[in-house]
């Protein structure tokens, strides 16, 4: 078996540490020596890893995106009908790996970034039209012409709910806000909305 060199170890180490900073933080007034005492390092190690604080948190969200992915993929590889896909993503959304207290911390604040970092920008331009897609292709055969509209707003809701619990200050409930959003798109199926 090839040996695991030291960089990958200590760069999950950092990506972890970074994520539990900014949800203690709430921001990313965080400093790197912060991120670095808690991953068991030196700044200047995690500097030489990763260059730069926003690097450091890019890639943790890179991260936080990867874990997402692969919840997506295990919740559509069971999901046997067109609605069953539709509530797998939305319940993907909220699981308690992606729906925990530092990780929403970290998702506001990339926003925030996005704002002002093209990189950070372009990772959410492409983690947002992916789920646009994957929902409009699952609700397309229960929604027909109105699936990529209602797909707008599935994702509108699953942004607005982890805004709302960044806001809030008890332990997040994924199923409530699972429930919540798909709350919403039965009454927009069903033409009560």
């Amino acid at each position: 078996m090839p040996k695991l060199g030291m960089e990958p170890i200590r760069r999950d180490a950092l990506i972890k540490a970074t994520i539990a900073e900014i949800g203690e933080a709430g921001n990313l007034e965080v400093t790197v020596s912060r991120i670095a005492r808690r991953a068991g390092m030196s700044s200047a190690l995690a500097h030489h890893y990763f260059g730069s604080k926003d690097a450091m948190f890019l890639a943790a969200m890179r991260h936080v995106l990867a874990v997402y992915g692969a919840e997506v993929r295990g919740a559509l590889a069971v999901a046997d009908d067109p609605a069953a896909r539709v509530r797998a993503l939305i319940r993907a959304s909220f699981t308690p790996t992606s729906f925990r207290r530092e990780v929403i911390a970290a998702w506001l604040n990339f926003y925030v970034l996005a704002q002002t970092r093209a990189d950070a920008a372009r990772l959410l331009r492409v983690y947002q039209r992916r789920l646009v897609s994957n929902l409009t292709h699952a609700l397309r055969p229960v929604a027909g012409a109105r699936a990529g509209a209602l797909a707008e707003g599935v994702a509108a809701m699953v942004d607005g709910v982890y805004l709302r619990e960044a806001l809030g200050a008890g332990e997040p409930d994924g199923r409530a806000a699972a429930r919540m959003v798909e709350g919403w798109l039965d009454a927009q199926l069903e033409g009560r909305a």
